[in-house]
């Protein structure tokens, strides 16, 4: 028996866009790739909601919208993400799908961090609304931030306690915030640091 290979069709976003209001499960575009995604923990779900939870009380009397993983980001014509919390404070009509946030979070896992530290951060950064993207670990008690600044971006890590900062909705968002009702350790077993 011989091995069959397959073709990848490469779809633009609008048969993306097409495709995935059919799809019973959701898809990211890479490449023009549709990629189906798995779904989340139960920490990594409580992790989004808090975080969701404390950046929505910000945005009340703003322009301001915060989404969570059901609101597609559309990278461009061949790439699009579904970000764990996403805020977009410019005007954005796309009923389906947002273009200019301004603050994006990821939830990290062992099966999304590796994705979420290279892949995403290098397509996210080029967004030129995006003042600030956030990676929350859901092993550990830490929270890292890229803020622009400028034509640069400033790397922040925050492990344990403390607070990261976000930039739109203007806030303080504390580690505690961020894991309430959530009992993880500061540091994995294996970390160098521990």
């Amino acid at each position: 028996m011989g091995e069959a290979a397959k073709v990848l069709t490469r779809l633009g976003f609008e048969e993306y866009l097409a495709a995935e209001e059919k799809a019973k499960v959701k898809h990211e575009l890479v490449d023009g790739v549709m990629y189906a995604m798995a779904g989340a923990s139960d920490i990594h779900n409580r992790i989004s909601g808090n975080i969701f939870a404390r950046i929505w009380g910000g945005t009340r009397g703003s322009p301001c919208r915060v989404y969570m993983s059901d609101m597609k980001l559309k990278i461009d014509n061949w790439r699009s993400y579904y970000p764990d919390v996403m805020v977009v404070c410019a005007d954005d009509p796309h009923p389906y799908y947002k273009e200019s946030p301004c603050l994006i979070v990821e939830v990290l896992s062992e099966t999304t961090e590796v994705v979420d530290r290279r892949e995403k951060l290098e397509h996210y950064r080029r967004i030129p609304s995006l003042e600030a993207y956030l990676l929350v670990d859901s092993r550990v008690r830490r929270a890292e931030g890229y803020y622009r600044q400028g034509e640069q971006w400033l790397y922040t890590e925050v492990v344990g306690a403390g607070e990261v900062r976000v930039p739109c909705p203007s806030l303080r968002l504390s580690l505690e915030e961020i894991y309430e009702g959530i009992e993880l350790p500061d540091r994995l077993p294996e970390d160098p640091d521990a």
